[in-house]
């Protein structure tokens, strides 16, 4: 079993809050700073340009690959850190599109993430009039995978409520139909199991900033099935993609497998701190974390529905359906979740009117959930979120 209450001291959070946002950024574990200091200092201060031989920089983003790896089910060798989670959908769609030559029509679902929609259909203005980006309601995606779809691209777990793909099932629809699946794993790397080998998938991307915990702006990751690795060409060719990066030949021959994959120069320092912040990982089981996630889950929604009436659940209530996020709907949601804010509750508000929670058992208990459900109904027993301080909008929400 895994002990939740060690994985918890190995966070710095501060005291007096609870903090349910780690589905949007993941808090500091205690191994980080050390680890970010001794690279700055040691390496890049001592070393040099050096350091990217003798501290191995230059081999981080596969390495840390590896260990994000374990985490969604995907074999050594398939998975590269860099770069941003936009860059690399917009990677593994050109790749999968030019795999399917006959074929135009890239679909999605409205609940999915707006950055991925934004670059498809950038992707698709880029090929030419042929080229589309088609939308259905989540509930639709299956329905709608035919012949004329080259690429499903779908986020496993809604940004907004929380709302959770079957994603085995949707990868067969779609292979049967001739289709490739590309998987956004945001929501889903270190929150809930994933098995993209198992599953079949052809492509997943993701962050690692949420569930990972590796800080503001940490790098991205993708993950291209074997079978298809050494047939992707990279739409974005970049150098350290290259078969000889220093070689510095004015033609570009693509490296081997997932290594072609890389685009440009490594961000050090954030891979660094990914690489210290994966060490909470060691020892936890995903089926104990799933199971402790869904504990806590219920006992907000059940805290919440029974004192919060106004309140409306807005993810699903068959806990299987849902990933490690739980949100309601109010029309004043943004001042609801400032007010709460303000009393050492931490979450976050998703336009129009989604209150979002994320619930994270490598640092959260029963008493804090328990805790942060009952400030939230004294909050609008009381009405006191509806201070004017609270209305104000800030840049980010």
């Amino acid at each position: 079993m895994t002990d939740f209450t060690a994985t918890r001291a190995m966070f710095d959070l501060p005291q007096g809050v609870i903090y349910l946002d780690g589905n949007s950024l993941g808090p500091l574990p205690r191994a980080v700073p050390e680890r970010v200091e001794k690279t700055i200092r040691d390496e890049w201060g001592q070393m040099l340009i050096t350091g990217w031989n003798k501290a191995g920089w230059m081999d981080l983003p596969a390495r840390v690959g590896d260990r994000v790896g374990k985490l969604i089910g995907a074999p050594s060798g398939t998975v590269v850190m860099g770069d941003t989670l936009s860059i690399k959908v917009y990677q593994a769609l050109a790749s999968a599109l030019e795999l399917r030559k006959d074929r135009t029509v890239i679909l999605s679902d409205s609940g999915n993430f707006p950055s991925d929609l934004y670059m498809a259909d950038g992707l698709c203005r880029t090929l030419g009039p042929d080229y589309r980006l088609k939308t259905v309601a989540p509930e639709a995606v299956a329905d709608s995978i035919d012949e004329s779809i080259a690429v499903l691209m779908i986020t496993e777990v809604d940004y907004r409520t929380g709302r959770k793909h079957d994603m085995a099932r949707l990868i067969k629809r779609a292979h049967d139909a001739g289709a490739l699946v590309v998987w956004d794993l945001a929501h889903s790397a270190g929150a809930i199991p994933v098995d993209v080998s198992g599953a079949g998938t052809d492509f997943a991307v993701g962050c690692s900033y949420k569930y990972l915990n590796s800080g503001p702006g940490g790098p991205a990751f993708i993950y291209v099935a074997p079978r298809l690795a050494d047939k992707v060409r990279p739409a974005l060719s970049g150098w350290l993609g290259h078969e000889a990066p220093f070689a510095f030949d004015l033609d570009y021959r693509p490296g081997a497998g997932i290594d072609r994959m890389r685009v440009g120069t490594p961000s050090i320092l954030q891979l660094a701190a990914l690489d210290a912040a994966l060490d909470v990982w060691e020892g936890v089981d995903m089926a104990d974390l799933r199971a402790r996630s869904l504990e806590l889950q219920n006992t907000f929604i059940t805290r919440v529905a029974a004192k919060c009436p106004d309140l409306l659940l807005a993810s699903p209530r068959e806990e299987g359906q849902r990933g490690s996020q739980v949100s309601f709907r109010h029309e004043h949601g943004y001042a609801i979740i400032q007010a709460l804010i303000a009393e050492g509750v931490i979450g976050d508000f998703r336009a129009p009117d989604i209150l979002r929670f994320g619930f994270t058992p490598l640092y959260l208990s029963q008493q804090d959930v328990a805790l942060a459900a009952d400030k939230l109904c004294a909050i609008m027993a009381d009405g006191r979120w509806n201070r004017p301080e609270f209305h104000q909008r800030a840049k980010v929400t």
